[in-house]
């Protein structure tokens, strides 16, 4: 019995030593709401993206041009800044045949560049995002989409005219799952980006209004690329109104690591757009 006890003692040092050397497994970081702030929809609630300085730039109804609403430009998606240039997405009525996108150099100059649309396009342009090399823009349609749009980024890629004109459009992004309803996406990196969904139907994915990863198989070089789609979290929907409530744009601030993602909010409270803010912790 006493031989027995001390195997067991022995053997029990064994464990403590094993299990005290095992490293511990990291666990992932995951995106963790840091805060919020409220702004107006009407100049606001249509997409925002992060300057240089780290300001933020907004969009909204009000944010439309009179010489752009002239042109019947009446509706502007969620907004990129790439090189200190700002892209903006424009659609029309529902009569529309093309989309376009505006880019506001430094100086204050904008040149437009539209794109007529192809066989089967949606006329939606909810938003403008540029890939890291500010060499393409990725935008997207509304309903349910198995593709982001690609095209050469106007003015950065040297294949489109310098002071606006057509924009082709190039291979796909074709996703490896439906999506519904995207708002706006950024590029984390070359190869990832952050998309927000308004989809409250549960019926694609899980949550209610989630913000969704897609991850390119390789970074986007003009040709056709495939992206993986899955969902990270819902996006908030607090209020003291009651409603149904709307995913708009998300933005990417690389140089602060902060994601921010706009849901306006229901009701009587339609006037408040929430921003909530995260970061990878």
């Amino acid at each position: 019995m006493r031989r027995q006890l001390l195997a067991l003692a022995s053997l029990s040092g064994v464990v403590a030593v094993v299990a005290g050397t095992t490293p511990a497994v990291a666990a992932e970081p995951r995106w963790t709401e840091t805060g919020t702030a409220y702004v107006g929809t009407l100049g606001a609630g249509q997409g925002l993206a992060s300057r240089a300085d780290g300001s933020l730039l907004h969009r909204g109804l009000a944010s439309v041009p009179l010489t752009l609403r002239i042109k019947g430009w009446n509706h502007v998606g969620d907004p990129d800044i790439a090189q200190g240039h700002v892209f903006d997405a424009y659609q029309g009525p529902d009569t529309a045949t093309s989309k376009m996108f505006a880019v506001t150099t430094p100086a204050g100059k904008r040149y437009e560049y539209v794109h007529r649309l192809d066989p089967g396009e949606k006329l939606n342009n909810s938003f403008a995002t540029v890939s890291p090399d500010g060499q393409w823009l990725v935008s997207g349609e509304w309903g349910d989409q198995n593709r982001l749009q690609v095209f050469p980024a106007p003015l950065l890629n040297p294949s489109t005219p310098r002071t606006g004109g057509d924009l082709p459009q190039l291979p796909q992004i074709t996703l490896d799952k439906p999506v519904r309803d995207i708002q706006g996406c950024d590029f984390v990196n070359s190869t990832r980006l952050l998309c927000a969904s308004d989809d409250g139907s549960r019926t694609l994915f899980p949550e209610d209004r989630p913000l969704l990863q897609v991850d390119l198989e390789h970074p986007l070089d003009g040709g056709p690329v495939t992206g993986r789609v899955k969902s990270l979290f819902a996006l908030p929907q607090r209020s003291p109104c009651t409603g149904t409530f709307e995913a708009e744009g998300v933005d990417y601030d690389a140089a602060r690591g902060t994601l921010r993602a706009e849901v306006v909010q229901p009701g009587a409270c339609v006037v408040a757009t929430t921003v909530h803010s995260y970061e990878l912790r």
